[in-house]
């Protein structure tokens, strides 16, 4: 069992940057794929990037490449993720999600791919 509590969120204003911290539970974090999802109101929860459990190597949402950076400290039992030149449009719900597995699912960027889940902290941008 692993459970994840997201941390960092709040409200910045266009051009700013924010880091997003998940802490996770338990001895077996760095076995675990973990990734990075988000959900505006009135919208879909949208895949925004992930990491393989060694930290060595990441994927990314189109909307976000670039700006954008996922890494994780096994030793802390932590990911992050950095987020910079933040836009309006990045105002979200960020959850922080876990899967079982060292290496990319062939439907990484699909949240049922994981299989556990923190309840979120919130990023406003303003315009």
């Amino acid at each position: 069992q692993v459970q994840l509590i997201e941390s960092g969120g709040g409200l910045v204003q266009t051009g700013a940057s924010l880091r997003l911290s998940c802490e996770a539970s338990g001895r077996s974090f760095s076995t675990y794929t973990m990734a990075w999802f988000r959900q505006a109101p009135g919208k879909e929860r949208e895949f925004v990037g992930v990491i393989i459990s060694s930290g060595i190597s990441a994927r990314y949402a189109d909307s976000v490449k670039g700006r954008f950076t996922i890494s994780r400290d096994n030793a802390k039992n932590t990911g992050y993720l950095q987020m910079d030149n933040l836009k309006p449009e990045d105002t979200a719900v960020y959850h922080c999600a876990a899967a079982r597995g060292a290496y990319f699912s062939a439907a990484y960027s699909r949240d049922a791919s994981y299989d556990y889940w923190g309840q979120g902290t919130q990023v406003t941008v303003s315009s």
